[in-house]
């Protein structure tokens, strides 16, 4: 899966020895929003330690994260991982939805100015002496 967003959150990173094999490990954590009418934030983790200095996600950043998502269950509750498997830098030049757009040319010439509808009784009404301007 994929989500582009800006990063708003860089978590402290996490490290230990594997019981199992005795290897180091290190993951680090981070939180991005995306731009949709409604936001939604998204907590993904970088596991490995070239990964993360071979991403170097900063704060502020526009990136587009690709990531598989699995679950595992710990104490009978069940909790989801998203794990970051590449990370593109998008163009820094993104507009806003509501950016005002130039205002396009009328698909019709416009119109001639008419005429009003009360002009002629208005000038017939006038050799009567009334000051009322009203067309009624």
């Amino acid at each position: 899966m994929e989500i582009t967003g800006k990063i708003i959150a860089v978590l402290p990173a996490n490290g230990g020895v594997s019981a199992r094999t005795g290897n180091p490990w290190k993951s680090q954590d981070y939180v991005i929003e995306t731009h949709d009418q409604y936001p939604r934030k998204c907590c993904f983790r970088v596991f490995g330690e070239e990964k993360i200095n071979q991403f170097n996600i900063q704060a502020g950043e526009e990136l587009t994260v690709s990531f598989d998502i699995d679950a595992h269950e710990y104490q009978g509750r069940w909790y989801n991982d998203l794990r970051a498997w590449a990370v593109n830098r998008t163009v820094a030049t993104a507009q806003p939805a509501a950016a005002p757009q130039p205002a396009a040319a009328p698909p019709f010439p416009p119109a001639q100015p008419a005429e009003s509808p009360f002009a002629s009784e208005a000038s017939a009404d006038a050799g009567d002496g009334s000051t009322d301007d009203l067309p009624f």
